[in-house]
């Protein structure tokens, strides 16, 4: 009989048995020595996955939690410091095909559980500070609460995909699904606030809200009465599918509306997508119902202003060629993609028309046809995916996002492009998609993508935007042979590899605070007193930053510890509402909204920042800065900036990633910081 199959004897008589030698494991885990203990924890944690595979099983390691903790099961890992665990790591855990990481972190959520009710006096965490934490698990993972494993998770985590389902049941029995929705939906808010390209997620997230609010059975309360305008922009923004009829019935509609009604439902569409950034299903049955009835209604539709209708009405032809070829139902963001694209202006700039007639008719290698027919379906046709995509990138171009891959170098180049250079931007595009090639110059030497060799991301990344999904694999292998042909030079490669790579405007000057050849810190202060004289408006001559620039950061944790190298851009340095100075950046990593510990906290809104900025105090900022580049022939005034401001961020810089860095320290430095991630 397999081992995790019901016997005879019934469940409840399974579970006892499976617990007795739960039990007998804990104790030689407790008994053990701790050179031991790592011999002793796959059965212990072996024990715990056949339990928690068992009606009852949560309950059981619940009453459990104390003795496991106690007796080592966390020891050495990232879980055996409760107080600094992050809530939205846990999708991907949950996720994960490893038995003893899925374990381990269901043993994490049911201490936590035992310590929000009472049963176990953490001495790290308080009763309310782990209630908090899992009211967030579920709200992140709400959609696997409801939802029954995904052929994929079947596929990836074999029976091991009913755990996270059990988990997370058990743990909303005990907390209350109206806990769990209002704090869901004030995590939909922010995310929306970054305003990212991709939202299927989010789109997920909100339909699972609509779900359990439709479901007699899940006991809400008052919560969730937040989620009517989430819902409504995608289902219902407007009174003609304000019962959400189904696309068919609401063509049906439209074909027999007046003028009167067709510009309430465009104003109406309009509202929902600027104030969400979400595209509901019906609203390109609109806008390509109005083609035929005028161009006041498709801006209407749009919700442009004045410098979006003048360019609409000074590019009629080509709007009307993007909304026929790219703006369906299945490719709805394409919308607002083309709304903020004709907001920016830039079909004025004369290369970036005709690149966009060219992007119309490309031919897609027969390659990358397949690839985004896998990745998003063939219905639309891939091109029309790769055109959705190219809109949301120019309209967007800080929702660029980097997936769950070592790419950011990459992903902060396409943002870049999007941003400054549009033109490039559909070069690149065009190159990938058609020719399945790259070419770039490194020095004034040409560097083929296809025959480069494997870039950071170990296989073809998948969770991508369209054009992400083509170029940033031809990036990627660039931007490590980059990297190979600066071997053997003195100081960090990016000195040479990002103006290279990224554009004209990337600064030739440039400052590193870390000595590559030993990872310790180099001149801190000196470094400081450059980067205030570069880009801070009081000691460079009030003088705002006309490029982005790229830029690197020692990434840290909620603890403030060091985690790595992360590429980021400089956007501008300018007064808050507040007075308060401000650096405002682009991360690639698809949330800017991060702890970074010792009070360090990324906003994202409300502090003065545009769509997809983060912003930090100046002090703070500069405290996680370890390299970036300047305009050398504009010196600002190093010797004017105040000390109090260059000790403030040297505290923060000291008491976090800079902490075992000085060149006096007995301690270890750590890796220094290598091309290829930064």
């Amino acid at each position: 009989m397999p081992p995790d199959t019901p016997s005879p004897q019934g469940d409840t008589g399974r579970l006892e048995s499976l617990l007795v030698k739960l039990d007998n494991a804990i104790e030689l885990l407790a008994g053990a020595r701790p050179f031991a203990k790592p011999a002793k924890l796959p059965r212990v944690l072996d024990s715990a996955r056949r339990v928690l595979l068992q009606p009852g099983g949560a309950a059981a390691l619940q009453v459990r939690a104390q003795r496991l903790e106690e007796a080592g099961i966390f020891t050495g890992s990232d879980w055996a410091d409760p107080h600094i665990l992050i809530p939205s790591l846990t999708a991907t855990t949950l996720e994960s095909s490893q038995a003893e990481t899925l374990v381990v972190e269901a043993l994490s959520e049911l201490r936590l559980l035992a310590v929000a009710l009472g049963e176990y006096h953490h001495p790290q965490v308080s009763a309310e500070q782990a209630h908090h934490f899992l009211v967030q698990v579920l709200a992140i993972n709400l959609g696997r609460l409801f939802t029954p494993p995904s052929e994929a998770q079947r596929e990836t985590q074999g029976r091991l995909c009913e755990v996270p389902q059990r988990l997370l049941q058990h743990l909303a029995e005990h907390i209350g699904y109206d806990e769990v929705i209002d704090p869901l939906i004030d995590e939909i808010w922010r995310i929306l606030q970054q305003r990212p390209i991709q939202v299927e997620a989010v789109k997920r997230m909100i339909t699972q809200i609509a779900i359990c609010r439709a479901d007699p059975a899940i006991e809400l309360g008052a919560s969730g009465q937040g989620a009517d305008r989430l819902i409504s922009s995608l289902y219902g923004p407007t009174q003609g599918c304000r019962e959400d009829p189904g696309l068919e019935t609401y063509t049906q509609r439209l074909a027999s509306m007046d003028d009167g009604s067709l510009q309430y439902e465009a104003s109406g569409f309009a509202r929902a997508m600027h104030d969400t950034g979400l595209v509901s299903p019906y609203h390109p049955l609109l806008l390509r119902h109005l083609l035929q009835r005028g161009d006041y209604l498709v801006a209407e539709a749009l919700g442009l202003s004045a410098t979006g209708r003048d360019c609409l009405l000074c590019y009629r032809q080509l709007v009307h060629a993007l909304i026929d070829e790219a703006v369906h139902p299945a490719t709805a963001q394409a919308t607002y993609g083309l709304a903020l694209m004709l907001e920016r202006g830039i079909l004025y700039q004369p290369p970036v028309a005709p690149a966009l007639w060219r992007q119309l008719g490309l031919p897609l290698s027969p390659d990358n046809a397949r690839c985004l027919g896998q990745v998003f379906g063939e219905a639309p046709s891939p091109r029309a995916r790769l055109l959705e995509g190219v809109l949301c990138m120019l309209g967007q171009p800080l929702g660029v996002g980097q997936g769950n891959n070592p790419t950011c170098q990459s992903a902060r180049a396409l943002s870049m492009w999007a941003y400054n250079d549009p033109d490039y931007l559909l070069q690149m595009v065009a190159w990938a998609a058609r020719d399945d090639e790259v070419v770039m110059h490194f020095e004034d030497h040409p560097i083929s993508s296809r025959e480069s060799q494997a870039g950071l991301a170990g296989a073809p990344p998948l969770d991508l935007d369209p054009v992400s999904l083509l170029v940033v694999p031809h990036l990627d292998r660039i931007y490590v042979e980059m990297g190979r042909r600066c071997l053997g030079r003195e100081g960090d490669p990016h000195r040479w590899i990002n103006p290279e790579f990224h554009g004209w405007w990337a600064g030739r000057g440039f400052r590193i605070n870390v000595d590559v050849a030993n990872g310790q810190l180099l001149e801190p202060e000196a470094f400081l007193r450059h980067f205030y004289a570069a880009y801070h408006p009081y000691y460079n001559g009030n003088q705002p930053l006309i490029h982005p620039q790229p830029a690197g950061i020692a990434v840290t944790d909620s603890a403030a510890r060091f985690i790595g190298w992360h590429a980021i851009t400089i956007l501008r340095v300018t007064l808050d509402p507040e007075e308060v100075m401000r650096v405002y950046f682009f991360n690639p990593n698809n949330d800017s909204g991060q702890d970074w510990g010792d009070d360090v906290r990324v906003s994202t809104a409300g502090h003065g920042e545009r769509f997809g900025e983060g912003s930090l105090p100046v002090e703070q900022f500069a405290s996680r800065l370890y390299i970036f580049h300047f305009d050398p022939q504009e010196q600002g005034d190093v010797d004017g900036v105040p000390q109090a401001s260059l000790d403030s961020a040297l505290g923060y810089l000291m008491r976090s990633w800079g902490a075992d860095r000085l060149p006096s320290s007995e301690l270890q430095a750590q890796p220094a910081p290598k091309a290829p991630d930064a």
